[in-house]
């Protein structure tokens, strides 16, 4: 795959998370702050933009969307997305060119760089519920088609953020309504599974 049909994807990605914005905010205000749709709206728009306005290899275009996400105020997604990014361009190819084994790479270096600030695991209503089983999909793959690998990651997340709808909140100002979060998937799984959706869009 190509820098250039990586990006595409990239884009695309941010495209689903800034559509479902409303969805995301609506998600959000049941046990949360009410701007999980709008945190992600603004990194998904800073992501589009400095991949867009990149003009070095594949590490250099993920750094840059580490970057612009970083410096973004907004709710605690900032944080764990930046990690997510810098995690990616850690592992990633300084040319243009990258392989399934490459993206193999670049998404497990994500997942720990994620998991080391984060610590939530399959269960505690979180992103991690819809990135975990993204990661672990990615990680199990042993083809070498980028278009299928992206397919099975984005049903691991549906699956995972669908599932999240079973689970009581461990963490942040939801933990607080306990069993009352029950039926009600996590903001921050459905906006990661959106995410995968879209990266998923060749």
């Amino acid at each position: 795959m190509t820098k250039t049909e990586f990006a595409q994807r990239l884009l695309h990605a941010c495209d689903h998370v800034k559509a479902a914005e409303a969805t995301l905010t609506e998600i959000d205000s049941k046990f949360g702050d009410a701007d999980h749709g709008l945190t992600m709206s603004k990194i998904a728009g800073a992501i589009a933009q400095a991949v867009e306005e990149s003009d070095g290899g594949i590490q250099e275009m993920l750094d840059d969307a580490a970057m612009a996400v970083m410096v973004l105020n907004g709710g605690s997604a900032v944080p764990l997305w930046n990690s997510w990014l810098d995690g990616m361009q850690e592992a990633a190819p300084a040319g243009e060119e990258i392989d399934v084994a490459g993206l193999q790479a670049v998404f497990a270096r994500a997942f720990e760089a994620l998991d080391e600030m984060s610590g939530a695991k399959v269960g505690d209503k979180t992103m991690m519920d819809a990135l975990i089983p993204a990661s672990e999909a990615i990680a199990a793959y042993t083809g070498s088609d980028e278009g299928e690998l992206f397919d099975l990651a984005a049903r691991a997340a549906a699956e995972g953020a669908e599932a999240s709808k079973n689970f009581v909140s461990k963490f942040g100002r939801a933990k607080s309504y306990g069993e009352q979060t029950i039926g009600t998937p996590d903001a921050g799984a459905v906006s990661m599974s959106v995410f995968f959706q879209g990266l998923a869009q060749g």
